[in-house]
């Protein structure tokens, strides 16, 4: 089976937003802007082209789908992280009070 450059070129680019996000959220660790559902439906999305590749089209282009889904899962976690910081931070001034 051929690559197709433009399916390459795609997935390159929606992958290459993907660092600066994880990072973003790791640094601010606050879930500001983020889309838990949003993280969901794209995760949903490159587990679907990974899955597709396997059974129809194996190439290439299937390892930037699984770099681009594992990169969307941890900024997955991150989120769930963030989260508990923020229960934590709020439990932590109720105590204060």
């Amino acid at each position: 089976m051929q690559v197709s450059v433009f399916e390459v070129i795609m997935v390159l680019c929606f992958g290459l937003a993907w660092p600066f996000s994880i990072v973003k959220s790791y640094r601010s660790r606050n879930n500001a802007g983020k889309s838990l559902l949003f993280l969901y439906t794209v995760f949903v999305g490159y587990v679907s082209g990974v899955v597709h590749k396997f059974l129809y089209a194996l190439d290439a282009a299937t390892a930037l789908y699984a770099l681009n889904g594992m990169m969307v899962f941890i900024d997955i976690c991150l989120y769930y992280r963030n989260a508990r910081i923020a229960r934590q931070a709020v439990g932590a001034e109720s105590a204060v009070v």
